[in-house]
C-alpha cells in the first residue's frame, strides 16, 4: 500500500476554547489524522460538560476523550513534545499569544461566546469561527452554524450564522427546564456526580448554601467543578432526560456534527480547494 502524506500529520490546529464543543471539534481532527493540535483557555474553565471537554487538562493536568489524550503544556517546548507524542496540547493562554509564536496554518474560535471576543482574519491562513457573532470574509474566512436543525454544521463562506435564541437545543422535548443555573454568584458545592440519575426537585448542587435542583427526571450529563466561583445565572449543569449514562462519556451529536465541518474545511483548505 502507497504511503500517501495527506499534509494533515504537520498542519498545526490551535482551537480557541477547550470546553465540549472545541473538544469534540479537536476529537473529530485528531481521529482524521492530524496530530498537531493546540487548545488555548482561560485559568479557570468553567466547562458543564467536563467528562468530555480537554479543559480539565487545565485542573487536572490531563483529560482523555474517546481514546484520546490531552495534557497542559506549560511552554513552547511542552506543545512540541505532546505533539511528537500524538497528544492533544492544552495551555491557558487567555491571550492567544501562542498563535504568534507557533504560527498554526489554521485557527478555530470554538469559545461559543455568541460575540466575537477579538479572532482576526490575519491570524492564521485559514481562520474558522462556530456560531453566531461572526461573518465570514471579516472576522473569519468561513462560519460554521452551531444551531440545533437542518442547517447544523453547515459551512458559510460568506455571511454569518443563525441569531443567537437565547434557548438551549431541545432534547426529548426539553430545552430551559433541562438546565441548572446558578441563582446568584459565589462558591459551587455539588451534591451529585455527572453520570448520576436525578429526579425532578432533587437538589444536585449548591451555590453559596442556596440549593439548585432539577427541573426534570434525567442522568446527569454536565456538572460545574465543585470548588469554583461563578457568576450569577451561568449555566451550572445539565440534565438529559434521555437516561443513557453512556452519553455523558462521549462527544454528542452536535459536537461531532460541528468537528466534521471544521474537518471538512481544514481538508478542502488543504487540498486547495477552499474558497472564502
Amino acid at each position: 500500500m502507497t504511503d500517501r502524506k495527506t499534509g494533515l500529520e504537520t498542519c498545526r490546529v490551535v482551537i480557541k476554547g477547550g470546553g465540549e464543543m472545541a473538544s469534540g471539534v479537536a476529537v473529530r481532527l485528531h481521529q482524521a489524522g492530524i496530530r498537531n493540535i493546540l487548545l488555548l483557555e482561560i485559568a479557570a474553565p468553567l466547562a458543564v460538560r467536563r467528562t468530555v471537554s480537554f479543559s480539565e487538562a487545565v485542573y487536572d493536568g490531563e483529560q482523555e476523550i474517546e481514546g484520546i489524550h490531552a495534557c497542559l503544556a506549560r511552554h513552547v517546548d511542552d506543545i512540541l513534545a505532546l505533539w511528537r507524542r500524538e497528544m492533544v496540547a492544552v495551555a491557558v493562554d487567555p491571550e492567544w499569544r501562542l498563535l504568534d509564536l507557533l504560527q498554526p496554518r489554521v485557527c478555530i474560535d470554538a469559545i461559543l461566546a455568541k460575540r466575537n471576543t477579538g479572532t482576526r482574519m490575519d491570524e492564521a491562513p485559514l481562520v474558522l469561527a462556530l456560531g453566531p457573532g461572526f461573518t465570514a470574509g471579516l472576522d473569519a474566512h468561513a462560519v460554521i452554524e452551531t444551531q440545533r436543525g437542518h442547517n447544523l454544521g453547515r459551512i458559510y463562506r460568506k455571511g454569518a450564522a443563525e441569531e443567537n435564541t437565547g434557548l438551549p437545543g431541545a432534547i426529548n422535548g426539553y430545552t430551559l427546564e433541562r438546565l441548572l443555573r446558578s441563582p446568584e454568584a459565589g462558591k459551587v458545592d455539588s451534591v451529585r456526580k455527572i453520570g448520576e440519575l436525578a429526579r425532578a426537585g432533587e437538589i444536585v448542587l449548591n451555590v453559596n448554601g442556596v440549593p439548585v435542583a432539577a427541573g426534570i427526571d434525567g442522568v446527569i450529563r454536565g456538572l460545574i467543578r465543585p470548588g469554583i466561583t461563578v457568576p450569577s445565572l451561568i449555566k451550572l449543569g445539565d440534565i438529559d432526560p434521555r437516561g443513557c449514562p453512556e452519553y455523558c462519556l462521549t462527544v454528542s451529536e452536535k459536537a461531532r456534527a460541528l468537528g466534521g465541518a471544521a474537518l471538512e474545511a481544514v481538508c478542502a483548505y488543504l487540498a486547495g480547494n477552499f474558497r472564502g
